[in-house]
């Protein structure tokens, strides 16, 4: 397979004095990336690239999406909680759900970022995974361009799953076996970059790549190459990444590494149980879960040195500097669902892979999950992963790089936001105002607020933020953070997150009355936001989906 990957590097300050000076704004979305997956953010993944921006801007610690990947992209889109779209599950439309779960509801009461910045003559591109239904898509909700993928994950070697739109438009070719989406998804991202420099119109660009969730798919030499690091095993790595994460300063006071986690109770699962000791396993299973790791990480250093050609782009047209760039996961890594992974699409079959079988993993005509040991692994240091409201599924890793704006270049920002607070960011940036109508339609007000004040060393006020996902929740304000997990049942820990980010003191029999305004806020917002008390409702679609999965099995 051939894979052409370059570096970036970096340029001078363009001062923004005229309309089309206005900056270039990039907002980089990984799927199903960990908090700890980067070198900048303890990982042991070659991320040279990622670690450059990171040390010529700031990283944010406490940025939040929303647990899951539909959800997330709404609320990043639209500047609104999920649920206030219809986002509050997945992408299926289920129109006799409750509103904010029944499917996203395009053309509505939201407005995506491209419209508004469309609006204020920015050139409007995206380049990698929709994954908000099908009732609508990127062109009909304000970007010009589009390439990618519209579902939620497919092949990442087969062309045919892949859409380019407006539909007059010519579609790249690629000579057979040349065909690898990362580095598809960047073509497109950097004709995008120049169109907008040719017609001299500031840059809105949606790159949102569908690396590294599964399939697990990657060219075998970069796989390689990290075989023997993972054959270490799942807790010496996770004991490595958590020494750099303590030497690199990520967390605030003096938090624990949380315990080796747990495969919780699932659609496969039918009671939680404990993570294994990597010890206990045989080789054969070390070596084809090293592989599955191998995989995953093989993804995330291609998308890395793809992420260095945008930069390299910028660069070349003078506009590194005056462009802004934010990099973020939609959710944590993805335990699903189990430690073994899976090898098919219905997540139902696993296979031990020996032998020659090693070396076609991650290559066309297959199809991998890392499982929940290697989750475990990426989200370190915190409990829990995709689909939680705990840190572990909200938490992502985030570099915002702009140039000389930045106040505290290399520096670390330990304030919380949210992805809501994304287009109130990119409305400040575009000197643009968020709309009360659009179209004729009356819009809700953003959820968000903008995270300027942080890229320039100042203080963001305080606020509740709130999550919602399964009958998953949190709010957070200040320090303080109200959680509950739906395996665990309805109840409510209470966690002061600047002593004890990795969630392990739960504080909720010494400080009740905290808990009740933490409480008493969550239903406030949930009461507004087209969100339910859900833990009965998702018990019983869940109910549902285990009866169909065991008929399944039986078959």
């Amino acid at each position: 397979m051939k894979t052409s990957l370059l570096i970036a590097g970096s340029l001078a300050l363009v001062p923004m004095t005229y309309a089309q000076d206005k900056p270039n704004i990039i907002i980089i979305l990984a799927d199903d990336l960990g908090f700890s997956d980067l070198g900048c953010f303890g990982g042991e993944i070659h991320t040279p690239v990622l670690d450059k921006l990171a040390k010529n801007g700031v990283r944010m610690t406490q940025m939040y999406n929303s647990a899951r990947s539909c959800p997330s992209r709404a609320n990043l889109l639209t500047g609104l909680y999920p649920h206030q779209t219809g986002l509050g599950h997945m992408d299926g439309s289920h129109p006799a759900w409750p509103k904010g779960y029944s499917g996203f509801r395009s053309n509505s009461d939201n407005v995506t970022i491209a419209e508004v910045l469309k609006d204020a003559g920015y050139f409007t591109a995206m380049s990698g995974k929709w994954h908000l239904g099908n009732k609508s898509n990127p062109i009909l909700r304000g970007f010009q361009e589009y390439y990618g993928l519209l579902g939620g994950f497919n092949s990442f070697w087969n062309p045919a799953v892949y859409t380019r739109l407006p539909k007059d438009r010519t579609p790249r070719h690629y000579e057979e076996g040349t065909f690898y989406a990362t580095n598809v998804i960047t073509d497109y991202a950097i004709d995008f970059i120049d169109q907008a420099h040719q017609e001299k119109k500031p840059l809105f660009l949606y790159l949102a790549y569908n690396a590294p969730h599964f399939p697990l798919h990657a060219p075998k030499e970069v796989t390689d190459k990290y075989m023997s690091l993972y054959m270490q095993g799942w807790d010496k790595i996770r004991d490595a990444r958590w020494k750099r994460i303590v030497d690199l300063k990520l967390m605030q006071g003096k938090p624990a590494l949380s315990p080796r986690g747990v495969v919780p109770e699932s659609l496969f699962e039918d009671e939680t149980h404990p993570l294994p000791a990597w010890d206990s396993l045989t080789k054969d299973q070390q070596t084809d879960l090293a592989r599955r790791m191998s995989i995953f990480a093989a993804m995330v250093d291609v998308m890395d040195a793809n992420i260095g050609r945008v930069v390299d782009e910028l660069k070349k047209n003078g506009e590194l500097d005056n462009t802004f760039i934010m990099f973020m996961s939609d959710n944590g890594a993805c335990a699903e669902w189990h430690e073994f992974g899976f090898d098919k699409q219905t997540g139902v079959e696993y296979h031990t892979h020996t032998g020659e079988e090693l070396d076609q993993m991650g290559l066309p005509g297959t199809y991998h999950h890392y499982g929940t040991g290697w989750a475990n692994v990426c989200c370190t240091p915190f409990t829990l992963y995709k689909h939680y409201a705990h840190e572990g599924g909200i938490s992502t890793p985030c570099i915002i790089s702009w140039g000389n704006h930045v106040k505290n270049k290399g520096g670390l920002n330990h304030q919380p936001a949210q992805f809501s607070d994304i287009m109130s960011t990119c409305v400040e940036l575009a000197g643009a105002t968020y709309p009360k109508e659009y179209q004729g339609r009356a819009i809700l007000p953003t959820a968000g607020q903008s995270i300027l004040p942080i890229v320039k060393g100042k203080k963001m006020p305080e606020r509740y933020i709130y999550a919602e996902h399964e009958g998953n929740r949190m709010v957070r304000k200040g320090d303080w953070k109200l959680v509950s997990a739906n395996f665990k049942g309805d109840e409510w820990e209470l966690y002061n997150i600047k002593e004890d980010r990795t969630e392990q003191h739960n504080l909720i029999s010494k400080y009740p009355e905290m808990a009740k305004e933490l409480e008493t806020a969550y239903f406030e917002w949930a009461d507004k936001s087209d969100v339910l008390y859900f833990q009965k409702m998702w018990n019983t679609y869940n109910k549902n989906r285990r009866k169909d999965f065991k008929e399944y099995k039986t078959r």
